[in-house]
């Protein structure tokens, strides 16, 4: 039996070892993560060792992982929607100011020439005499560290006494300095003075200054032409009088701004209607036809005077153990206009090409066909699972009664599958209201609406069409994306809790 001091010790590492990761988590700046790391911990503390916790404790690891893979990352993505986070917005405000005043310029007047020589132990950099300079060479930089770019290198110039003649080493060649280019822009060559040069180039140094200086509210002037540029919080970034802007910005809370864009904005109206009863017109169609499909093939391949009813199972299931994206992917090829199979046998039976690509209707069918064609194999495999439940007895009285099998597939197979398979149907059309993955290999959307301000396809479902908005169309906009998202979220949410209170009903139902 295990000593109780075996847990404990255990339970202190476990719980130094959270703590630690908490420390760094939150020092790598992700305080939403860290806080609800901390949480975690405290919890799982907590669960192990009250003595009032014995049932949570096989329940906490599937909890832990829901908080950690689920909530946190549903509440991430609401809290970026009311943020103006973007590929111009990545960075706070502290480290964006830090970053402009990284930017430096060449100062007038201070190009000189350079050339690199290399002997058996080091390479120096040598700075030929200029007007009244003198030249100037460097410290030498050891061999091993040019092989590979090194941050924050100085080298003092005139380490020897300011001569007019030349290394002995004999200099590089182009060729050769090209390579060591990465490492030459990492160095600062600093002269006699206290001046500073850096490599700007394959044969010059130059001194550098920086672009922005900031003054005592914040504000960054830019050195070469004076302008002022003052943080605006409202929009996250560095604005001028005349409305020009520093980039990167950074972040900053923007409230409800993007969901008032998706709802007012007159260009994310416009194809929002047409998008949103395209995606619940495909998703309905697609569910229906797939059930259907699969509900007659199982009613099929369950008749007993049916031979070889195990190869057509497998012959029919095999469209389901194809990975999706590569049917996907063949059906886009045998759609093809000019060489596409399906173009070849429809010229030849009847002489027509449809564009199955270019023609809006068109492409919405083919979409539906390949999506009822990957998903018929599943929802055959339901019906038929639910089939096979039924009891025998029934049949066998109906058959009795003298019905035929249209009568006992319409009052005794139907409406015993129907109910539980309900449930199940509407997971079905959960998951093609987000069905991106067809809509992106297949036809991207295309073709594109002619008539709307921000481009969108016709064939696009909310999802993707979400997706050329935030990230294709618009720049990567995050936080416009979580808000969609969120909207997006709240849709599914609506129809899980349908499906739920669907099964509710289903196993509430008295079986007769």
């Amino acid at each position: 039996m295990a000593s109780p001091w075996s847990g404990r010790v255990l339970a202190a590492l476990g719980t130094l070892a959270s703590l630690m990761a908490v420390v760094r988590v939150h020092a790598a700046g992700e305080a939403l993560l860290a806080v609800t790391l901390l949480l975690v911990t405290a919890l799982a503390l907590w669960t192990y060792s009250s003595r009032r916790t014995h049932a949570l404790r096989y329940l906490f690891p599937g909890l832990a992982a829901a908080v950690v893979f689920v909530i946190f990352p549903m509440v991430y993505t609401v809290g970026i929607g009311f943020t103006n986070y973007s590929s111009s917005n990545l960075l706070d405000k502290a480290r964006a100011t830090a970053y402009l005043q990284e930017e430096a310029v060449q100062r007038p007047g201070t190009l000189r020439p350079y050339t690199l020589h290399r002997d058996a132990q080091a390479l120096r950099v040598w700075l030929p005499p200029q007007d009244d300079r003198p030249g100037l060479l460097s410290a030498p930089l050891p061999l091993p560290a040019a092989a590979a770019p090194r941050a924050g290198v100085v080298l003092q110039l005139g380490a020897a006494a300011p001569t007019t003649a030349p290394p002995a080493a004999t200099a590089l060649v182009l060729r050769d300095t090209v390579p060591l280019l990465p490492l030459l822009r990492t160095l600062q060559l600093q002269a006699p003075g206290g001046a500073v040069y850096a490599v700007v180039g394959l044969r010059d140094v130059a001194m550098l200054q920086p672009l922005y200086r900031a003054d005592a509210t914040g504000a960054l002037t830019d050195q070469l032409s004076g302008t002022v540029y003052r943080a605006d919080d409202s929009t996250g970034f560095f604005t001028s009088a005349q409305g020009d802007r520093l980039t990167p910005g950074y972040r900053v809370g923007v409230g409800f701004a993007h969901y008032a864009q998706i709802f007012s904005a007159g260009q994310f109206r416009e194809p929002f209607v047409s998008v949103f009863a395209w995606t619940v017109a495909f998703a309905a169609l697609s569910v229906v036809g797939a059930a259907g499909l699969g509900l007659v093939l199982a009613v099929l391949l369950n008749w007993s005077a049916l031979p070889f009813k195990g190869a057509y199972r497998l012959v029919l299931f095999l469209p389901y153990a194809v990975p999706g994206f590569i049917s996907i992917l063949v059906f886009k090829g045998l759609f093809n206009q000019n060489l596409g199979e399906v173009n070849l046998v429809l010229g030849h039976l009847f002489g027509i090409r449809p564009a199955w690509f270019s023609d809006p209707w068109l492409a919405r069918l083919m979409l539906v066909l390949v999506n009822v064609w990957l998903g018929f194999p599943y929802m055959m495999v339901l019906c038929s699972g639910l089939i096979k439940s039924i009891p025998a007895d029934l049949y066998e009285a109906s058959a009795v009664a003298g019905a035929n099998a249209w009568v006992n597939f319409r009052a005794i197979t139907l409406p015993l599958i129907l109910k539980p398979l309900t449930p199940l149907l509407i997971s079905a059309f959960a998951f093609n209201f987000n069905n991106f993955v067809l809509i992106s290999l297949l036809t991207n959307g295309r073709p594109d609406q002619l008539d709307t301000t921000l481009p969108a396809g016709t064939t696009d479902i909310l999802v993707s069409y979400t997706w050329r908005i935030a990230f294709q169309d618009s720049g990567q906009q995050f936080g416009l994306a979580s808000a969609i998202s969120t909207v997006i979220f709240l849709i599914i949410a609506a129809i899980t809790l349908v499906q739920m209170r669907s099964m509710r009903i289903a196993a509430d139902e008295p079986r007769n």
